[in-house]
Protein backbone atom coordinates (compact mmCIF):
# COMPACT_ATOMS: atom_id res chain seq x y z
CA UNK A 1 0.00 0.00 0.00
CA UNK A 2 1.62 3.26 -1.36
CA UNK A 3 2.67 5.97 1.44
CA UNK A 4 -0.07 8.61 1.69
CA UNK A 5 0.69 12.31 3.03
CA UNK A 6 -2.64 12.62 4.66
CA UNK A 7 -2.15 9.34 6.99
CA UNK A 8 0.35 11.60 8.45
CA UNK A 9 -1.86 14.72 8.40
CA UNK A 10 -4.99 12.72 10.41
CA UNK A 11 -2.16 11.42 12.78
CA UNK A 12 -0.68 14.86 13.23
CA UNK A 13 -4.16 16.22 13.91
CA UNK A 14 -5.09 13.63 16.49
CA UNK A 15 -1.78 14.39 18.72
CA UNK A 16 -2.52 17.49 18.61
CA UNK A 17 -6.00 17.43 19.89
CA UNK A 18 -4.84 14.27 22.75
CA UNK A 19 -1.95 17.24 23.77
CA UNK A 20 -5.14 19.71 24.67
CA UNK A 21 -6.37 17.11 27.09
CA UNK A 22 -3.44 16.48 29.03
CA UNK A 23 -3.59 17.75 32.55
CA UNK A 24 0.22 17.34 32.99
CA UNK A 25 2.21 19.85 30.52
CA UNK A 26 4.95 18.04 30.42
CA UNK A 27 2.80 15.08 28.53
CA UNK A 28 1.21 18.42 26.77
CA UNK A 29 4.62 19.59 25.53
CA UNK A 30 5.98 16.32 24.58
CA UNK A 31 2.94 15.80 22.52
CA UNK A 32 2.17 18.49 20.85
CA UNK A 33 5.89 18.41 19.70
CA UNK A 34 5.27 15.14 18.13
CA UNK A 35 2.33 16.40 16.40
CA UNK A 36 3.83 19.88 15.55
CA UNK A 37 6.92 18.32 13.88
CA UNK A 38 4.31 15.67 12.00
CA UNK A 39 2.76 18.36 10.93
CA UNK A 40 6.29 20.06 9.37
CA UNK A 41 6.57 16.88 7.71
CA UNK A 42 3.26 16.76 6.08
CA UNK A 43 3.70 20.53 4.93
CA UNK A 44 7.03 19.36 3.48
CA UNK A 45 5.32 17.03 1.38
CA UNK A 46 2.62 18.38 0.31
CA UNK A 47 4.35 21.41 -0.45
CA UNK A 48 1.71 23.90 2.15
CA UNK A 49 4.72 26.28 2.90
CA UNK A 50 2.00 28.12 5.84
CA UNK A 51 1.80 25.03 7.25
CA UNK A 52 5.54 24.14 7.45
CA UNK A 53 5.92 27.61 9.14
CA UNK A 54 3.77 28.17 11.43
CA UNK A 55 4.04 24.30 12.92
CA UNK A 56 7.82 25.15 12.46
CA UNK A 57 7.45 28.23 15.17
CA UNK A 58 4.83 25.73 17.48
CA UNK A 59 8.03 23.29 17.15
CA UNK A 60 10.38 25.78 18.50
CA UNK A 61 7.46 27.00 21.28
CA UNK A 62 7.71 23.21 22.54
CA UNK A 63 11.21 23.18 22.65
CA UNK A 64 11.69 26.23 24.63
CA UNK A 65 9.18 25.42 27.17
CA UNK A 66 10.53 21.63 27.51
CA UNK A 67 14.04 22.93 27.90
CA UNK A 68 12.34 25.62 30.90
CA UNK A 69 10.56 22.68 32.68
CA UNK A 70 13.81 20.72 32.94
CA UNK A 71 16.33 23.36 33.28
CA UNK A 72 14.20 25.68 35.93
CA UNK A 73 15.25 25.12 39.27
CA UNK A 74 12.03 24.70 41.68
CA UNK A 75 12.01 25.47 45.63
CA UNK A 76 10.47 22.56 47.07
CA UNK A 77 9.66 22.82 51.20
CA UNK A 78 8.06 19.95 53.32
CA UNK A 79 5.31 21.06 55.58
CA UNK A 80 3.90 18.88 58.32
CA UNK A 81 0.41 18.91 59.35
CA UNK A 82 -1.47 17.01 61.98
CA UNK A 83 -4.67 14.61 60.72
CA UNK A 84 -6.91 17.14 61.89
CA UNK A 85 -5.96 20.24 59.48
CA UNK A 86 -8.99 21.22 57.22
CA UNK A 87 -6.96 21.59 54.53
CA UNK A 88 -5.66 18.25 54.25
CA UNK A 89 -9.49 16.77 54.40
CA UNK A 90 -10.17 19.51 51.88
CA UNK A 91 -6.89 18.47 49.37
CA UNK A 92 -8.25 14.64 49.78
CA UNK A 93 -11.96 15.42 48.90
CA UNK A 94 -10.91 17.84 46.20
CA UNK A 95 -8.79 14.88 44.62
CA UNK A 96 -10.45 11.72 45.78
CA UNK A 97 -11.26 10.28 42.15
CA UNK A 98 -7.58 11.01 40.94
CA UNK A 99 -6.18 9.50 44.11
CA UNK A 100 -8.50 6.41 43.95
CA UNK A 101 -7.26 5.88 40.18
CA UNK A 102 -3.91 5.62 41.12
CA UNK A 103 -3.40 4.45 44.74
CA UNK A 104 -7.46 2.51 45.05
CA UNK A 105 -6.16 1.02 48.15
CA UNK A 106 -5.73 4.27 49.89
CA UNK A 107 -8.46 4.15 52.92
CA UNK A 108 -9.03 8.30 53.43
CA UNK A 109 -8.34 8.28 57.11
CA UNK A 110 -5.14 10.37 58.28
CA UNK A 111 -4.79 9.96 61.75
CA UNK A 112 -2.48 11.29 64.41
CA UNK A 113 -0.13 8.57 64.42
CA UNK A 114 0.75 9.09 61.15
CA UNK A 115 3.72 11.45 59.25
CA UNK A 116 1.49 13.78 57.16
CA UNK A 117 3.39 15.98 54.76
CA UNK A 118 2.38 18.26 51.73
CA UNK A 119 5.41 18.88 49.32
CA UNK A 120 5.19 22.28 48.62
CA UNK A 121 6.57 23.45 45.27
CA UNK A 122 7.57 26.86 44.65
CA UNK A 123 5.04 27.45 47.39
CA UNK A 124 2.11 25.47 45.47
CA UNK A 125 0.85 22.38 47.67
CA UNK A 126 1.74 20.00 44.92
CA UNK A 127 1.81 16.52 46.80
CA UNK A 128 0.71 14.63 49.74
CA UNK A 129 2.88 12.32 51.61
CA UNK A 130 1.05 10.33 54.30
CA UNK A 131 2.81 6.87 56.02
CA UNK A 132 3.28 5.46 59.61
CA UNK A 133 6.06 2.91 60.85
CA UNK A 134 4.82 0.01 62.43
CA UNK A 135 7.96 -1.61 63.23
CA UNK A 136 11.33 0.03 63.91
CA UNK A 137 13.31 1.17 60.94
CA UNK A 138 10.38 0.76 58.58
CA UNK A 139 8.52 3.29 57.11
CA UNK A 140 5.10 1.99 54.90
CA UNK A 141 3.92 4.73 52.36
CA UNK A 142 0.27 4.98 52.45
CA UNK A 143 -0.49 8.01 50.59
CA UNK A 144 2.07 9.14 47.77
CA UNK A 145 0.33 11.55 46.08
CA UNK A 146 1.02 14.77 43.27
CA UNK A 147 -1.56 16.87 41.36
CA UNK A 148 -1.53 16.20 37.59
CA UNK A 149 -0.12 19.35 36.85
CA UNK A 150 3.54 18.39 38.42
CA UNK A 151 3.77 14.70 37.55
CA UNK A 152 7.50 15.06 36.08
CA UNK A 153 8.98 13.04 39.04
CA UNK A 154 10.69 15.91 40.54
CA UNK A 155 8.58 15.95 43.91
CA UNK A 156 9.07 12.47 43.88
CA UNK A 157 12.93 12.73 43.40
CA UNK A 158 13.36 15.31 46.05
CA UNK A 159 11.07 13.29 48.50
CA UNK A 160 12.75 9.74 48.58
CA UNK A 161 16.35 11.56 48.41
CA UNK A 162 15.75 13.92 51.16
CA UNK A 163 16.99 11.58 53.66
CA UNK A 164 17.02 13.94 56.78
CA UNK A 165 12.93 13.75 57.03
CA UNK A 166 13.49 9.93 57.78
CA UNK A 167 16.74 9.75 59.25
CA UNK A 168 15.34 11.99 61.94
CA UNK A 169 12.28 9.48 62.73
CA UNK A 170 15.18 7.15 62.50
CA UNK A 171 13.76 5.43 59.22
CA UNK A 172 15.69 3.17 57.10
CA UNK A 173 13.85 1.56 55.03
CA UNK A 174 10.45 2.26 53.32
CA UNK A 175 8.22 0.01 52.21
CA UNK A 176 4.42 0.58 49.40
CA UNK A 177 2.60 -1.96 47.74
CA UNK A 178 1.92 -1.53 43.89
CA UNK A 179 -1.67 -0.70 43.12
CA UNK A 180 -1.61 -1.08 40.08
CA UNK A 181 0.61 -0.99 36.59
CA UNK A 182 1.32 2.72 36.58
CA UNK A 183 2.03 2.88 40.84
CA UNK A 184 4.69 -0.05 40.04
CA UNK A 185 6.48 1.70 37.47
CA UNK A 186 6.61 5.40 39.55
CA UNK A 187 7.94 3.22 42.31
CA UNK A 188 10.59 1.28 40.15
CA UNK A 189 11.48 4.64 39.00
CA UNK A 190 12.08 6.18 42.48
CA UNK A 191 14.51 3.16 43.73
CA UNK A 192 12.00 0.47 45.12
CA UNK A 193 12.56 -2.88 44.22
CA UNK A 194 10.72 -6.37 45.10
CA UNK A 195 12.47 -8.98 47.34
CA UNK A 196 15.23 -10.91 45.42
CA UNK A 197 14.13 -14.03 47.06
CA UNK A 198 10.27 -13.58 46.69
CA UNK A 199 9.02 -13.11 50.09
CA UNK A 200 7.66 -9.81 50.01
CA UNK A 201 3.93 -9.87 50.04
CA UNK A 202 4.66 -8.46 46.69
CA UNK A 203 5.57 -4.86 48.51
CA UNK A 204 8.38 -2.89 47.21
CA UNK A 205 11.05 -1.51 49.28
CA UNK A 206 13.13 1.30 49.28
CA UNK A 207 16.89 1.46 51.91
CA UNK A 208 17.45 4.58 52.42
CA UNK A 209 21.06 5.48 51.99
CA UNK A 210 23.19 6.42 55.15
Amino acid sequence: MPFSPEFLGYLASILIAISLTMSSLLKLRLINLSGAIMFVIYGLLIGALPIVLLNSLTTLVNLYFLYRLFTTKAYFQLLNVSSGSEYLHYFLNFHRADIERFIPAYRFAPSDDQLIVFILRDMVPAGLFIGECKEAGVFHVYLDYVIPQYRDFKIGNYLYRNTQLFKAREIDRLVSSPNNRLHERYLQRMGFQRAADGKDDGLYTLHLQA
